[in-house]
């Protein structure tokens, strides 16, 4: 998927989902990814900006990034805050983490990710951890294949999150009772056993 142009599949998103009626009343936080000084070179000499990509939450379910460019970082900040509002989307959690395996791309880059039991955290690298945990997600497991560059890996995120489904769809894909299908999503609810084993050639449980 990464010749999508994940801007406009968001833009359709954000339309179907209605988001921009409820804005007002979200309580975002952000976090900055990275501030990078930028130059271009001119007939009058090098010309500084300031680039910056920022991801807001409300960690609970909503979830938007945005990209910033001023001649000062604060301004290059705000900038990407406002961006990052105008591409918030609405994002499926079911007992703290995803309700099924996703594989998300975007150019060079590969994420796959998995539903996790309550207690294991937010299994992430780079730029993918905060956008897990500003959309609410409290239990999952990534692994990012490719490049690491962070635009590509929150795109590739972004690609991953338009392609979760809810429950009630995938019922409804699957031909099957809403019941019995969140009965399967509260095992992720229970925290991992924490099992002693005995190891006889060392005498002691571990």
């Amino acid at each position: 998927m990464g010749g999508k142009d994940i801007d406009k599949l968001i833009e359709e998103r954000r339309m179907e989902q209605k988001i921009e009626e409820i804005l007002d009343e979200l309580q975002l936080e952000e976090r900055l990814i990275y501030a990078k000084r930028t130059a271009r070179v001119t007939k009058g000499g090098r010309r500084f900006s300031f680039s910056t990509l920022v991801v807001v939450g409300d960690r609970k379910g909503h979830v938007g990034f945005g990209h910033g460019k001023a001649k000062e970082v604060t301004l290059a900040i705000a900038k990407g805050i406002e961006k990052a509002k105008k591409n918030i989307i609405r994002v499926p959690i079911i007992e703290g983490t995803v309700p099924h395996d996703v594989i998300g791309t975007f150019g060079p880059t590969k994420i796959i990710v998995l539903p996790a039991r309550r207690g294991t955290g937010v299994v992430a690298g780079g730029a993918a951890k905060p956008v897990f945990e500003l959309a609410g997600y409290t239990d999952v497991l990534t692994k990012i294949i490719g490049s690491t560059n962070p635009d590509n890996v929150v795109r590739a995120v972004f690609d991953a999150f338009l392609q979760l489904r809810t429950p009630e769809q995938v019922a409804e894909a699957r031909g099957i009772p809403l019941e019995e299908l969140l009965k399967r999503y509260r095992r992720y609810a229970l925290p991992k056993m924490n099992i002693k084993h005995y190891y006889p050639w060392r005498g002691i449980y571990g």
